[in-house]
């Protein structure tokens, strides 16, 4: 075996690791990849000078999504108030490793978007840190600061998640009754069932890419319920999917995707629920089979 293709096989060994670090860092599956595929660039031409293969690959993988969402910072592209994360999409009667392995089990979608509103500091502090367990020490260098300043940043993004990201039922049977029941009345035109199943503080955030005005967030139970009479049209081609590990219901139309909810089911209500509609960003998920 040369020494080429040993060191794409230990590459390989860490893709799904350094996949789930750039994806919740900067919430895009196609940049996720690409920053893989550049610190495989870097290791190919590097390769003799490093010992911790690992620890070098992600040091280089998160200098590389720091210094895209520094340079989003600096363009203000996204608009953070309606900004859906690419979702990831998998089968509920299937076992998708991929998936899985991309997601861990602490990435839902409202985590994500919460992600998403973060300062590039903050947001690497408490990925690698609260998500990935590494050291502050190590990833003081990363953000030229101190481990107890970068312990400050994973700090402050720890209370913002807390306070903005809720805690989703872990129990798969509540998610999935929640959502079908959400399902159910939107078909049926039912307000009062939709009001029963959504909180009253419910949050809608849909995402429909540009122009801006195709994107918005609502805001109470009453107000979404009042809005999910348009799904009525698109229900015969709706179905339940995982979104970032929880149920979620993908729309297909003639073989193209039109929209993907998310739900945050918490206590047995839809507390949350993203919806990605921006055409050119859904053409591009690989979609469950």
């Amino acid at each position: 075996m040369s020494g080429g293709t040993l060191l794409a096989e230990r590459f390989e060994e860490h893709r799904p690791r350094l996949r789930a670090v750039a994806y919740r860092m900067l919430g895009s599956l196609g940049e996720a990849e690409d920053a893989v595929q550049e610190a495989w660039l870097r290791l190919d031409r590097h390769a003799e000078e490093v010992e911790n293969l690992g620890g070098w690959l992600t040091t280089v993988v998160s200098r590389v999504c720091l210094n895209e969402l520094r340079s989003r910072d600096r363009r203000r592209e996204e608009e953070l108030d309606t900004r859906v994360p690419d979702p990831v999409l998998a089968a509920p009667e299937r076992d998708d490793p991929e998936a899985a392995a991309l997601l861990g089990d602490r990435v839902g979608m409202a985590l994500q978007v919460v992600l998403g509103t973060l300062g590039p500091a903050e947001r690497l502090a408490f990925v690698l840190h609260d998500l990935f367990a590494v050291p502050f020490e190590e990833i003081a260098p990363l953000l030229e600061k101190s481990p107890a300043a970068v312990r400050q940043s994973a700090s402050r993004a720890r209370r913002r998640v807390k306070e903005r990201a809720p805690v989703p039922d872990r129990d798969p049977a509540a998610q999935r009754g929640a959502v079908e029941a959400f399902l159910s009345a939107a078909r049926e035109g039912d307000f009062e069932g939709l009001v029963r199943v959504l909180a009253p503080d419910a949050v809608l955030r849909s995402d429909g890419g540009a122009p801006a005005a195709l994107s918005r967030v609502l805001r109470g139970g009453a107000a979404i319920a009042s809005s999910a009479a348009g799904f009525r049209a698109l229900a015969p081609y709706a179905r339940l999917v995982l979104v970032n590990g929880a149920y979620g219901v993908l729309t297909v139309v003639d073989g193209r995707p039109v929209s993907v909810m998310a739900f945050t089911v918490v206590d047995g209500l839809v507390a949350r629920i993203d919806v990605l509609g921006d055409p050119e960003r859904l053409a591009a998920l690989p979609l469950p089979v």
